[in-house]
């Protein structure tokens, strides 16, 4: 394949999956006007990792799983005084017309104090990958992946319970 043609198919299939990007520059960089540098960042990477794109699995799961290397990276690089967890779809919250539910401010901000991979995690489970799907995305086993989702969950639920003093 032509460099021209593998260019083409890429920016095709970015385009198409672009949500992702944004998606996940939301989740790691609450600032709007610093999230156009964290997708830029991601995109050079895909792009740079392109030549090694493996067609026969899906496109999207290789994408999800440059951009959480990337931006869980940054997070590192750069610390947490920026970084906090914001909503995983900012089009979701009013886009119906109802009030944003407390307590899904209240999960997120219980997110916001997982570790990054345990956030990149639940960012994967709540966008509705299956738990092959999310284990092939972040490379471990399928059987791994659930047992950390159920502990993260019990300990989201810990959390929660923590945050409104037991009382639901």
């Amino acid at each position: 394949m032509s460099v021209q043609t593998d260019s083409a198919a890429f920016t095709q299939a970015l385009h198409r999956h672009a949500a992702i990007l944004h998606k996940v520059a939301r989740a790691y960089c609450p600032s709007p006007a610093n999230r156009p540098d964290l997708i830029q960042e991601m995109t050079i990477a895909l792009w740079k990792s392109y030549s090694r794109y493996d067609p026969s699995r899906t496109f999207s799961s290789w994408m999800y799983r440059i951009a959480l290397n990337v931006a869980i990276s940054r997070f590192r690089r750069e610390g947490r005084h920026d970084w906090r967890f914001s909503e995983l779809d900012e089009a979701a919250d009013v886009a119906d017309g109802r009030p944003e539910d407390p307590r899904v401010t209240m999960l997120l901000e219980c997110v916001d104090r997982l570790d990054p991979l345990d956030k990149a995690l639940m960012l994967l489970q709540l966008d509705g990958y299956s738990h092959e799907e999310i284990a092939d995305t972040v490379g471990i086993t399928a059987t791994n992946t659930a047992t950390k989702l159920s502990r993260i969950r019990a300990r989201l639920r810990i959390m929660m319970g923590e945050k409104t003093d037991g009382t639901r």
